[in-house]
Formats: C-alpha cells, sequence, structure tokens
C-alpha cells in the first residue's frame, strides 16, 4: 500500500467524525461535506509527513475550515416571517448507518442546531469542539486566536444560549412518535380539543418557505393558533411517511409521491414543544428520501 492509499484509508476512518463535526458548526450537511472535502484536498497535497496525529490534525483544518465559512457568510436576507431552517437530516426509524449514527449522536436535534445559528462564529466552534467533542480549551484557543481563557467565556456564554434555548427532547423515539401520531389523528378528524391537549401551551410552530415560496414562511406561537393551523392545512390525500428527522420523530408529507413538507418534532413531557416545518420546493427536492425505502 502507497502513501496515497495509506492516507485515503485513514482519511476515510475519520470522516464520519469530521462530517458530524462540521454539521454542528456549520447546521448544512452540503457545506459539511464541503468543508470535510476541502481537509482531504489539503491532506492529499500536503501529505503526512510532520503530522503526528493524523485525527487531529483533520480536525484542526477542518474547524478552521468551517469558522471561516461562518465568518464569510452574508447575513440572510430572510423572508418576511424570518424563518430560516437548518438542513435536516432525514433517516428511517429504526438502525442506520454508521455515518448518520454519528451526525446524530449527542441528540443534535433539530431545535438544538437552530440555536447554536444563533451564535456567533467563535462562540459556536467552541461550544461545539469542547461540549460535544471533549477538545481542550488551549487547542480551540489557537483555532480562533484567542486566549484559553477567552475560549472558556466564549463556551459557557454560548453553553447558557443553548439552555436557554427550549426544553431537551424526550428521548425515547417510540414515545416522540406516539405524540407525533396522536396529533396527525386529531388533525385529520377535525377535534380541536384533541390537538389542543397534545400540544405544550407555550408551543412554537416554525414554517420555512425559502425564496421559492416566502408566503408560506410563518413562526406560530402558543397551543391554540397552532391547532387552528394544523385543521386548516390537514389534507385528506395526503401521506405521511414516518422518519427521524435529526434523530427525533418526524414526518415526511406526500402528495400524489411528491413531498410538500418535512416536519420535524420536538416532543417533551409527553407533549410537542415545537415543530419545524420545510415547505420550501427545492430544499424538499435536495433530500434523499431513498433511506426511508431502505
Amino acid at each position: 500500500m502507497d502513501e496515497h492509499e495509506w492516507l485515503a484509508q485513514r482519511f476515510e476512518e475519520q470522516r464520519p467524525h469530521l462530517k458530524s463535526m462540521a454539521y454542528r458548526m456549520l447546521g448544512s450537511a452540503t457545506e459539511a461535506d464541503d468543508a470535510v472535502q476541502d481537509a482531504w484536498i489539503r491532506l492529499n497535497r500536503t501529505g503526512s509527513e510532520g503530522i503526528e496525529n493524523l485525527g487531529g490534525w483533520l480536525t484542526t483544518v477542518v474547524a478552521r475550515v468551517c469558522l471561516n465559512m461562518l465568518r464569510a457568510r452574508q447575513t440572510r436576507r430572510e423572508d418576511a416571517g424570518g424563518v430560516h431552517l437548518p438542513d435536516l437530516v432525514i433517516d428511517k426509524e429504526g438502525p442506520t448507518d454508521p455515518e448518520q449514527e454519528a451526525l446524530l449522536a449527542d441528540s443534535v436535534g433539530l431545535a438544538l442546531v437552530i440555536v447554536l445559528d444563533t451564535l456567533s462564529p467563535a462562540e459556536r466552534l467552541a461550544f461545539v469542539l469542547h461540549d460535544m467533542f471533549d477538545l481542550p480549551f488551549d487547542e480551540i484557543a489557537t483555532m480562533i486566536d484567542k486566549s484559553p481563557a477567552a475560549a472558556r467565556q466564549l463556551t459557557s456564554r454560548a453553553r447558557r444560549r443553548v439552555r436557554e434555548g427550549g426544553p431537551a427532547p424526550d428521548p425515547d423515539v417510540r414515545a416522540q412518535r406516539r405524540v407525533v401520531d396522536a396529533f396527525f389523528a386529531a388533525a385529520r378528524r377535525g377535534d380541536f380539543e384533541a390537538l389542543v391537549e397534545v400540544l405544550n401551551p407555550d408551543a412554537v410552530m416554525r414554517v420555512d418557505g425559502g425564496l421559492a415560496r416566502p408566503e408560506a414562511s410563518a413562526v406560530v406561537r402558543g397551543a391554540e393558533l397552532i391547532a387552528q393551523r394544523a385543521m386548516m392545512f390537514a389534507q385528506p390525500a395526503a401521506e405521511l411517511r414516518p422518519a427521524r428527522v435529526n434523530g427525533s420523530a418526524g414526518v415526511i408529507v406526500t402528495v400524489d409521491g411528491r413531498p410538500v413538507s418535512a416536519m420535524a418534532f420536538l416532543v417533551a413531557g409527553g407533549r410537542i414543544a415545537g415543530i419545524d416545518s420545510m415547505v420550501d420546493p427545492d430544499r424538499l427536492a435536495a433530500l434523499d428520501l431513498s433511506v426511508l425505502d431502505a
């Protein structure tokens, strides 16, 4: 085995870890893939000479690439509803492949990714690397050109924002599924009281229509308003395909075989505390739903 083959093999061993880290930093599966590919290009160009810890070297490179990507992002011109959901990670319920498991490990639910999107680039990197991947502050400090004490402070501030971001999801996905099923059953039979009962009184629903459907974007707060919306948009012809969305119970809604919505649910305390619905046709078309048939 020559050096190129050896490097390629070692890199593939690291890929799930690198992609899961990049996704947490960027909230975009596509950009995470780009960051990981950038690291491979750099490694392939420089070779392994002088690299004592390949895993650590790759982690540093991907982290710095992600930081540059975060800093280069221009402020999004949000639609009237001010809604932009991160990329959704869709998978079937039950066992899945190792890369998907790595991507979704540590309860990286959609609600958490949305909170991470509100952090500054340095806060996000420090929090992800320290609290999710156990990197020491002195290593993080070199990536963000700050002192270890400053890196610790950034992480603490980010951690506080994450804690304030909402409740943690119930851990049992099967129990989550029962609550989600009850929500759709009540919507289809037009049972307003049952809908309100399954929703947390302070539940929040976010709908992302993207550039293609800005009129559909909205943020709806409160159980009664969400229940009214659910009854209004219940479609008898719609097919509900159960899925794991960012590790939690979710649903892909299709009409005549075409996806019209991808929905993620935050179930906490046996009730729905959050609903995130992607209805942007361009982003829906980019989802790989073949995993649901595997």
